[in-house]
């Protein structure tokens, strides 16, 4: 087990290492999101799903299996984000996500909320005492990515594919309450921890639906 200070350190180390990366996938994410809301479709929808096929496939070979080595379980953790992409990737093709805003007004005001909230990750660590290269990133680093992705698909109920659902939950609600939070005290970690239960409650009472729209 690594100690909070050798955490924070591969992750300052890796962010100077990969800039200016993080400016760029941020950007490209911003960009995407005015599209979702502005002109959404089909192209607007491949393009979603091809920016987290890369940013996903990143987080798991650059920053897990190159420059994170000493991270606890990154073989593991990099596998997963590698799965991730490549669900991604194929859903370009299948189809089964259609990333939308939400037609109720609460829940499309709450996806504003969140999806800024992802991109406010480094704001608030800074408030928390965590400055540049020590800060987490949208589209360069798991749990903003995470928690991003995870509010477009929240969104996009009924059309989503439960694989990489599941998946992304694997990761957002245990890692802030068992490791991140408490042990490396990654506090902004909380908005993933809130993204990822607000998704879980969306997926369980839309379940039954959800496998009816992938089958027809």
């Amino acid at each position: 087990m690594i100690t909070p200070e050798e955490w924070w350190g591969i992750l300052g180390a890796y962010n100077t290492a990969i800039f200016p990366m993080q400016i760029i996938t941020i950007i490209v994410a911003a960009i995407l999101t005015y599209f979702l809301f502005a002109k959404p479709g089909t192209k607007t929808n491949s393009f979603i799903k091809a920016y987290l096929a890369f940013t996903f496939a990143w987080i798991g070979i650059v920053f897990y299996l190159i420059l994170g080595k000493g991270l606890t379980g990154n073989y593991f953790w990099a596998s997963l984000f590698i799965i991730i992409a490549i669900l991604f990737v194929v859903d370009i093709s299948a189809k089964r996500i259609e990333f939308r805003i939400p037609p109720t007004k609460w829940q499309k005001y709450l996806t504003i909320f969140l999806i800024l909230c992802t991109f406010f990750y480094p704001l608030i660590g800074m408030l928390l005492g965590h400055y540049y290269p020590k800060m987490v990133i949208l589209g360069t680093l798991p749990c903003p990515t995470t928690a991003f992705a995870l509010t477009l698909l929240a969104a996009a109920i009924p059309k989503v594919d439960k694989k990489v659902y599941i998946l992304l939950l694997f990761w957002a609600i245990p890692l802030p309450m068992f490791a991140q939070i408490p042990r490396f005290g990654v506090y902004e970690d909380s908005i993933m921890l809130v993204i990822g239960i607000y998704s879980l409650i969306m997926l369980v009472k839309n379940w039954k639906l959800i496998g009816k729209e992938i089958n027809e």
